[in-house]
């Protein structure tokens, strides 16, 4: 797969003491990458520089060869708050994005209004947010974060985002949900042509999601292992209870300390 997004040798500081140090990630085209470590190590920190949030003290970011270093609206970024806008219908928090980059309403509407079924929201479009269940008002986020970074809709290139940084989107949801949850998010990822950066606790979804898994330890955080998952995507069914990912999870434990 082609590289599609990179960050080399980030650094940021606060109050002059480092967080994050010297980090590069490589994200491939249509891959899946997950970031793992301690809390407080400074995983958020790397977003908000990834995203454009914060400025690195050193080191850039590339999307598609171009620096993009500081700047937003290059890439989505979705926190673990959903943050929809209570006040607002399903639909009109979906299509934000888009009336930001100066669409018609009504066009952002019919646009926003095709995603309905795939992201499993069809009929639930005038709804208000407190009437979702969990796993439905995350879907209706991830789609308001698909359609944050893309082009206007009448352009050639994608009007949805290619990049997708995701931090820890689905450890509200109880466990059940959260697995289902997961199983949807690769398929859509897939469908859409999405390349996706997880931030995670959960190693058995890191392993199940991603095809690398990166660990973050120490005070500044510091890359300090790499996982390449095997097999590759696309994995059976039976891959959590197989012999291959009991060896992998448990070399990922160890690498985090656990």
């Amino acid at each position: 797969m082609s590289l599609i997004f990179k960050c080399s040798n980030i650094t940021k500081n606060y109050n002059g003491e480092p967080v994050v140090q010297d980090i590069n990630l490589e994200l491939p085209a249509g891959g899946f990458i997950s970031l793992l470590g301690p809390s407080g190590v400074g995983k958020t920190t790397l977003f908000n520089v990834l995203s454009g949030v914060d400025k690195p003290d050193n080191g850039s970011v590339f999307l598609n060869g171009e620096d993009i270093t500081g700047m937003c609206g290059k890439v989505s970024y979705m926190l673990q708050k959903d943050l929809l806008l209570e006040y607002r219908t399903v639909i009109n928090n979906v299509i934000l994005p888009l009336l930001i980059r100066g669409e018609k309403k009504k066009t952002a509407r019919e646009y926003a209004a095709g995603f309905f079924e795939m992201f499993g929201l069809s009929g639930y479009e005038n709804k208000y947010p407190n009437e979702l269940s969990g796993g439905m008002r995350q879907r209706a986020a991830l789609l308001r974060t698909c359609l944050t970074a893309g082009s206007t809709i009448n352009r050639t290139s994608s009007p949805y985002s290619q990049i997708i940084l995701l931090d820890e989107p689905f450890s509200a949801l109880d466990a059940i949900t959260r697995r289902k949850m997961q199983l949807w998010y690769a398929e859509i990822a897939e469908q859409m042509k999405i390349s996706t950066f997880f931030i995670t606790h959960d190693v058995e979804e890191a392993l199940l999601l991603s095809d690398t898994v990166y660990i973050m330890n120490g005070k500044p955080g510091v890359i300090t292992h790499k996982f390449d998952v095997l097999p590759p995507r696309p994995r059976s069914t039976d891959f959590s209870v197989s012999k291959e990912f009991v060896e992998q999870k448990r070399a990922v434990l160890e690498a985090i300390g656990v």
